[in-house]
């Protein structure tokens, strides 16, 4: 019996694949990433009995990031990240050990299907995949073929088998331009941003801006916010005059008449107008015309259209919108949420999907006399390829969905109903009057039929006053003629639509990344979001913007990377080579590069005028170990010390307040030590400015505080303040937070583990013996007379923390509320067990704990 291994692109869709292909007869157990699950059932594959294992990835399985020196900022040179430097693939998230996992599932299978979503970026990860998988599996007998791919748009019964039976083959074409859009993607957007960033950030301290970030698609995206902002500033209001009659067919009803002329700027003029038609008494009606007119029903849903509304009528964010339509696919409730298509193939069961919603309380009516008169074919729209339009799979219930969930999968089904009903037909009459020699006009409409405007009502056509039945050569009393006097309005902030719409023309982006570049450029500050979902630049999107153009237009004008799109798509249909396209293009941003290098002063004189240098942000904080003179604290993102008289800068941890620790001086450089905390209940540790920016020894690394420090002898340094190893964590140690007293904890230097232990201790100190058992550190622990928990009135005890039964229910484990991407575990391999090397001289290296040690700690503090 063959084993056939098949890959989806969440556990989530496995799960769901495998009950529809095994008819819910499989079982399922965890992967050992602990991530993803293996679904196993018995079937029949290409006409032979077959053991099927569904498992997936966790989206991408790699990904591209430069070789290990190319990550120093300090050391490279951002024109070599060009073409010198090389690049290579990685796990995209090392935890999950994705390579691992799908490696031992694939161990000895005949075939593979992947079942990876249907799009550029899903052909990219089957590739990934097969990378991963080939060398373990079976090796085919002669031609035989063993890779299979699954094109499906939903997670149906019906789709779903049908991929099965139509099993295709992975396109590598489209997967190489993915390649090719990642790898421009990281080269330009590293060399730009490295350089930008240090540039700026060592001369200015309130750009508030962790990240001065260039991107080839996020810029331009950036451009058209900037552009509406100036064309704002730029606006300049004009005064225009209006006139405006009223007449009264009946006595209690008047009617409000356009001037065909609709505006004047010329004051003078606007008055002899008025003086004419006052010297009428009457209106005469000079004709009556009445057009049968069409509204005509929207076309199907794609990407674009679906992220517009959610932003103008939901108010959801392209980002969250996104999140949202994928989870409301995983769960099957509509179709693939990424496609550019607004065309709905001829052999689309459209009734099928309409017979799903004839029992919604909202529209089970529209729904059954749809289903009984027979529906519309949906317009023509465009066919891009990819999937059919964004469609509602089965029926939800408002409980079912909850909140935004809700409201998006509404959103989807009303536009389907909507699709395949009738257009709306109104009556439109038009009534043209003249008031002595000017011509005015009224409109009313009456709707005939409401076809689609029923299930998507905020489509319909306004109620308006029933004009009064006449006929050419009418006469009217007219009520009264004035003058109103207007001005011209400046055009809004950009909304979230309006930029999608924008960045979808000029070619910016693809449907599944437009969200992301609209998300960045508010994640860097360069834009807030104001209410109505409103795109406001922000003082250093604007300074930006502006040095780009003053610079090189291109960087920030739609129109090169909108070609490098065309390029790339080419790529996906194999008309354009990809090591030509790669070559080319960042052949050009390389020149663009070294222009804007040498051009920079240009941009620099826009910072000068909207932001303070360095030497003027910021308040004195804590002594240089140079020139003994006080540096300022900088608290705009990102936080650091500046010392104007060395012109020296010291990045800090961010994500925390700093304050200056009892004024103490580091051993090795004589700066004084400032605490980092990040609140009461979180973790806080020494650390000194020049060693966290330079490590001092062979084993530290940059950004490390006092807590990782294995200074031998200074009292701050893990070497004095080192417990035991970490109880959740491999590499991490608990170290003391002298700080903390009366409250006092210890915390682990590599995760977010702390213990709190000892509250109201009047000392605690860190003993430089060890315990027997465990090998930690004892403490030495002073209580308060009045509130010692000791037995016989005792004050003092020294112990372990771990072993010690008189400290047992003086202790308890918590997680710190963590806001920092610092506290990742394990940055790097330290010392061994408890407090290892460079605890004191003559101390032993890496004692070895009892094998059951960690298994026991875990047990106690649970």
């Amino acid at each position: 019996m063959r084993t056939v291994l098949m890959v989806a692109e969440k556990p989530s869709l496995a799960q769901s694949i495998a009950k529809i292909l095994s008819r819910g007869n499989m079982s399922s157990r965890k992967g050992l990433n602990g991530a993803c699950s293996v679904h196993e059932y018995t079937g029949s594959f290409l006409g032979q009995s077959a053991h099927f294992k569904m498992t997936s990835v966790c989206g991408h399985v790699m990904t591209l990031d430069f070789i290990g020196k190319y990550n120093s900022w300090d050391k490279v040179d951002p024109a070599e990240l060009f073409s010198k430097a090389p690049t290579e693939k990685k796990e995209a998230n090392p935890k999950l050990t994705m390579v691992k996992f799908l490696q031992v599932e694939g161990r000895g299978c005949d075939c593979i299907v992947l079942w990876l979503d249907c799009d550029k970026e899903g052909e990219n990860i089957c590739f990934e995949v097969l990378d991963a998988v080939l060398p373990v599996m079976n090796k085919p007998r002669g031609t035989e073929r063993t890779i299979y791919r699954a094109k499906f748009s939903s997670i149906t019964d019906t789709d779903i088998c049908n991929a099965m039976n139509h099993l295709g083959e992975p396109n590598r074409n489209e997967a190489l331009s993915v390649d090719a859009r990642q790898e421009l993607d990281l080269r330009i957007g590293c060399a730009f941003t490295r350089f930008q960033t240090k540039y700026f950030q060592g001369k200015y301290g309130n750009l508030d801006s962790s990240l001065i970030s260039f991107g080839p698609c996020q810029t331009p995206t950036l451009g058209f916010c900037v552009e509406r902002h100036d064309k704002i500033q730029s606006f300049k209001p004009e005064t225009y005059w209006v006139l405006q009659a009223k007449v009264n067919p009946e006595k209690e009803n008047s009617l409000t008449l356009d001037w065909d002329r609709v505006r004047v700027f010329d004051r003078e003029v606007a008055q002899m107008f008025l003086n004419i038609t006052k010297m009428a008494k009457e209106a005469k009606v000079e004709s009556v015309s009445k057009k049968e007119k069409v509204k005509q029903r929207p076309l199907a849903l794609n990407t674009v259209e679906m992220l517009r509304v959610a932003s103008a009528a939901l108010g959801m964010g392209p980002q969250h919108a996104m999140q949202i339509a994928e989870r409301l696919y995983t769960q099957g409730y509509i179709s693939y949420p990424r496609t550019e298509t607004t065309h709905y193939p001829e052999n689309f069961d459209l009734k099928g999907c309409l017979r799903q919603q004839a029992n919604n309380p909202y529209w089970a009516e529209t729904v059954k006399a749809l289903l009984s008169e027979g529906i519309n074919r949906p317009r023509k729209g465009h066919d891009a390829g990819d999937h059919p339009p964004i469609t509602p799979m089965r029926a939800a219930t408002e409980a079912e969905l909850g909140g935004d969930g809700w409201r998006l999968y509404e959103y989807i089904t009303r536009h389907f109903i909507a699709t395949v009903s009738a257009d709306c037909k109104y009556l439109q009459t038009t009534i043209s009057f003249s008031i002595g020699p000017e011509r005015f006009t009224c409109v009313g409409k009456v709707v005939t039929s409401p076809g689609f405007t029923e299930i998507m009502p905020w489509h319909s056509i306004p109620l308006e006053e029933s004009l009064p039945h006449c006929e050419k050569g009418d006469l009217f009393p007219i009520g009264e003629i004035k003058l109103l006097e207007k001005q011209t309005s400046p055009p809004d902030y950009l909304t979230e639509a309006e930029l999608i719409t924008l960045m979808e023309k000029h070619g910016i982006g693809t449907d599944a990344s437009i969200p992301v570049h609209i998300n960045n450029i508010c994640q860097r500050n360069y834009v807030t979001v104001e209410s109505g979902r409103k795109l406001k630049p922000t003082n250093l999107g604007i300074v930006l913007v502006h040095g780009y153009y003053k610079i090189d237009a291109e960087l920030v004008l739609p129109t090169i990377r909108s070609a490098v799109e065309k390029q790339l798509n080419l790529i996906a249909l194999g008309k354009a080579n990809y090591h030509q396209v790669l070559e080319h293009t960042l052949d050009i941003f390389k020149r663009k590069f070294h222009y804007f290098v040498d051009s920079i002063a240009g941009m620099d004189e826009l910072m000068e005028v909207s932001f303070s240098p360095l030497a003027a942000t910021g308040k004195p904080l804590s002594r240089c170990g140079k020139c003994h003179r006080f540096m300022k604290y900088i608290q705009a993102k990102p936080s650091r010390l500046h010392c104007s008289h060395c012109d020296d800068t010291y990045s800090l941890p961010q994500n925390g307040t700093i304050k200056l620790y009892k004024e103490l001086r580091c051993p090795l450089d004589d700066f004084e030590l400032v605490l980092w905390s990040s609140g009461s209940r979180g973790k806080s540790y020494p650390l000194c400015p020049y060693c966290y920016n330079h490590p001092p020894f062979r084993d530290m690394k940059k950004g490390m505080g006092c807590n990782e420090c294995t200074h031998p002898t200074c009292q701050h340094s893990l070497s004095m303040l080192g417990i035991g190893q970490c109880v959740e964590c491999e590499n991490g140690v608990l170290v003391l937070d002298s700080t903390s007293g009366p409250k006092w904890k210890m915390a682990c230097n590599k995760c977010n583990v702390v213990v709190h232990f000892f509250e109201n201790a009047h000392k605690v100190r860190v003993s430089p013996d060890t315990c027997d058992l465990c090998e930690a550190a004892l403490v030495d622990v002073d209580f308060n007379k009045a509130k010692s928990p000791l037995p016989g009135d005792e004050t003092q005890h020294s112990g372990c923390v771990f072993c010690d039964p008189v400290f047992q229910d003086l202790v308890e484990l918590k997680h710190a509320a963590m806001r920092h991407p610092m506290h990742r575990g394990g940055q790097g391999k330290r010392q061994g067990r408890g407090r290892g090397k460079g605890r004191r001289p003559g101390g032993r290296l890496n004692p070895k704990k009892p094998k059951d040690k960690m298994a026991a700690l875990a047990a106690y503090f649970v």
